[in-house]
């Protein structure tokens, strides 16, 4: 979640030198390697160097010019307006947070606590349609509830009460394996304490889930037991049906790529697949039974931090195994578009989670 775009280049490395016969000008020098350097527009995102073999330059120079032409930005016709980047986390990172009215724990910890959002309208019939969102950041510490706040407050705009969970990450005391899981699933259930007193319909009922909010998201939709011992959760009706923005799915590979966010995977489950196969099996989607409720991910085209095939492998396994799995690319969005509302990608998240939600 550090980075938001990368950007590459390529360069010759000269290591010898000639001159021309007549001792002028120097001749350009034979080129023996080349080095491909990658180009984060977050400051904290890696960015990597990479000495190659002469034989591979011609390649790597032909794929960057391609890339190069290929994404720029050709003028607009004229009275069109010009294509948008994809938003980046520093548009997010940058907007008002709005408040939440309500606040309630769900547990001992400071960070066992959730925002609850509701309709400025009267509840329909059988209370509000509830979404309860559960934010990314790369399982970290450094990224909080807060960053989701307009998603939030997006929703409830239009007539859904939302409960956005907080849960202690890496880099927290308890944070990462078991504690990080043990928490969204009590968050989740959480929604039942609430339901009484502020008319929520537990039968209308969504997650909705950003980034490793949505491996967290499509985990908890399973149902799964509680990893470490303690007081049981309540039982819910069936969930209408998850939303996943971005979702990482698939931790083994996730985390066996290079990147700021991918090198979270083993600080998480404490260790590598080799280390502890049986905690990455427990947790990853990709290893887990398809939930039982409609799964709805959604893509930017454009996302440098999660790739695309996150969401169309893990999709096309689930329908594969009979589920009511649909993927939407959006195109052109990144990685940020997703929980961006004043995005084009926001769409595609609004009309997910209400269709879910619908009488």
């Amino acid at each position: 979640m550090a980075s938001h775009e990368l950007r590459g280049e390529v360069r010759a490395v000269v290591v010898e030198s000639r001159m021309t016969r007549d001792g002028g000008t120097p001749a350009p020098a034979p080129i023996r390697s080349c080095v491909y350097r990658s180009h984060a527009r977050s400051p904290s995102a890696e960015s990597p160097t990479v000495l190659l073999p002469m034989r591979h330059c011609p390649i790597i120079v032909a794929l960057t010019v391609g890339i190069t032409l290929g994404c720029a930005r050709r003028p607009a016709p004229a009275g069109e307006p010009a294509p948008r980047e994809p938003v980046a986390w520093s548009e997010i990172a940058a907007l008002p947070m709005p408040p939440a009215p309500f606040r309630a724990t769900y547990g001992p910890d400071s960070l066992h606590f959730g925002e609850l959002r509701l309709p400025a309208t009267p509840p329909p019939t059988g209370g509000y349609p509830i979404a309860v969102i559960i934010h990314g950041g790369c399982w970290q510490a450094a990224y909080a509830v807060d960053h989701i706040a307009h998603v939030a407050a997006a929703l409830t705009r239009d007539g859904v009460a939302t409960w956005a969970i907080e849960y202690r990450r890496v880099g927290d005391p308890g944070g990462g394996w078991p504690g990080t899981f043990d928490d969204v699933t009590r968050g989740v259930a959480h929604v039942a304490a609430l339901a009484a007193t502020h008319r929520l319909d537990l039968t209308r009922r969504v997650l909705v889930g950003h980034s490793a909010g949505g491996q967290l998201a499509i985990r908890a939709a399973g149902a799964p037991p509680l990893l470490a011992a303690g007081p049981s959760v309540p039982a819910l009706p069936p969930l209408r049906g998850v939303v996943a923005l971005a979702p990482i799915t698939d931790l083994r590979s996730y985390g066996a790529a290079r990147g700021s966010c991918n090198v979270a995977v083993p600080l998480l489950l404490g260790g590598s697949p080799v280390d502890v196969p049986e905690r990455y099996a427990a947790v990853s989607p990709a290893e887990l039974p398809v939930p039982a409720v409609p799964l709805r991910l959604i893509h930017g085209s454009r996302d440098p931090i999660v790739p695309v095939a996150q969401s169309t492998l893990f999709a096309a396994r689930g329908r594969a195994a009979g589920g009511d799995v649909q993927v939407a690319i959006v195109d052109g969005a990144g990685h940020f578009d997703l929980i961006a509302p004043f995005a084009p990608a926001w769409t595609a998240v609004r009309q997910a989670v209400l269709a879910l939600v619908a009488p």
